[in-house]
């Protein structure tokens, strides 16, 4: 598929970056009016020395704003069972923490049940177009070891295939159906 013009280019972009499966996350930093926060599938690892990573915010959101006055931010890698969270965190809703359950153990904003958090100092922050791009570093991090990840493509969000528990899942089907 082929683009013509900057706006088809773009168009054809953003939907040749939809067939990239990505995982899902909610980006959130501590203001003094209280923690604020973005969906982001934007999230990719620098380096393992220090230990660092990436977000690209939107240059429009409050969250950039929050974070580049902050200094500060936190990753949450959303699980499969926390699709709700990935859609209110992409609304622009007034309260978007109300009722939440998040971690007492980090100055900042970590949802309780994402499969990996991480919380960051910013390093650097960059001009990428029409977001920013921060670099953090790794100051706490964990992860949950069984645990299903929401994943992003095609601009849907869904979770990884696990083979084995379709292939058991199907028998035990048979197996009720032929009884």
């Amino acid at each position: 598929m082929g683009a013509s013009t900057a706006q088809d280019m773009r168009a054809t972009y953003r939907g040749a970056m939809s067939r990239f499966t990505t995982g899902v996350t909610i980006i959130t930093t501590r203001t003094p009016d209280g923690p604020a926060g973005m969906t982001a599938s934007a999230v990719a690892s620098v380096s393992l020395d220090p230990l660092m990573l990436l977000v690209c915010v939107g240059n429009t959101l409050a969250t950039r704003n929050a974070i580049s006055e902050s200094g500060v931010f936190a990753v949450s890698v959303l699980s499969r069972s926390q699709e709700q969270h990935a859609l209110r965190f992409a609304s622009r809703c007034e309260d978007k923490f109300a009722g939440l359950g998040l971690r007492t153990d980090h100055d900042l904003p970590v949802l309780e049940g994402a499969v990996a958090h991480f919380a960051c100092n910013v390093k650097e922050e960059f001009a990428g177009g029409d977001h920013t791009i921060f670099v953090g570093q790794v100051v706490s991090c964990g992860y949950a070891v069984d645990s299903d990840p929401l994943v992003y493509f095609g601009g849907k969000f869904g979770s990884l295939c696990d083979l084995s528990s379709h292939a058991q899942l199907a028998f035990e089907w048979q197996l009720a159906a032929s009884m």
